[in-house]
């Protein structure tokens, strides 16, 4: 399924309210830019407000996203929640933050009364395993990243299960070209092996999500 993009200028049913996870990472500070310019009223929650100190446009909480308290507080008065949390390669050590963050955010959505939940993980994880193309499946996801996206096996199947109104994104390879304002979006993988995408198509295709129900309890691997 092929999906048309484009950054709106404003939202045309008023200002949504969301909130940003992973907000300083590459693909979280487009969301936040283009949330802003849809005219969306962001919060975004941080570990660090230095690593933060450029964002403008959205209002910034500073807090631990494994802590449910902190989630909680920067979850007050919005209306979906848009997760862009990311972790470093990592050979050798366990990971555990995206799956303890995610955990963490189900239970304070369900506690604020926050239904909508778009979550960005990765082509490689859950059914998409086995599609990222020769060297990925065999170079590049068993020795970098194998216990990444184990962590992202179990960040996804927590989402799955949490009774929320939520979909999983899972980007191709992202590079930082700019965005072709359209994107091809896939659940049936037989046949596809490998592709990219420009971030810049992710941030859009995320937003997108927040007010559509297109892909509602669905898992599709966008690419070019």
């Amino acid at each position: 399924m092929t999906s048309s993009i484009a950054t709106v200028p404003a939202d045309p049913q008023g200002a949504t309210k969301i909130l940003v996870l992973g907000a300083t990472g590459a693909t979280g500070r487009l969301i936040i830019n283009q949330a802003v310019a849809r005219g969306y009223d962001v919060t975004v929650l941080v570990r660090s407000a230095e690593k933060a100190r450029d964002i403008t446009g959205a209002k910034l909480i500073v807090g631990d996203a494994r802590d449910e308290t902190a989630l909680r507080a920067a979850l007050k008065g919005r209306e979906a929640v848009v997760s862009a949390l990311g972790t470093p390669v990592s050979p050798f050590r366990e990971v555990t933050l995206l799956s303890t963050a995610t955990r963490a955010l189900v239970s304070a959505m369900k506690a604020e009364q926050v239904s909508r939940l778009v979550c960005i993980t990765g082509m490689g994880a859950g059914d998409s395993a086995g599609h990222g193309g020769f060297v990925a499946d065999n170079v590049i996801f068993p020795l970098l990243l194998k216990k990444v996206y184990a962590d992202k096996d179990r960040q996804e199947a927590i989402v799955k299960d949490s009774g929320l109104d939520w979909v999983l994104v899972r980007p191709s390879i992202l590079n930082n070209k700019p965005g072709r304002g359209s994107v091809r979006a896939l659940t049936d993988l037989s046949g596809f092996h490998g592709g990219s995408i420009a971030r810049e198509d992710v941030a859009t295709f995320v937003l997108d999500q927040v007010r559509a129900d297109t892909w509602l309890h669905r898992s599709p691997l966008i690419t070019w």
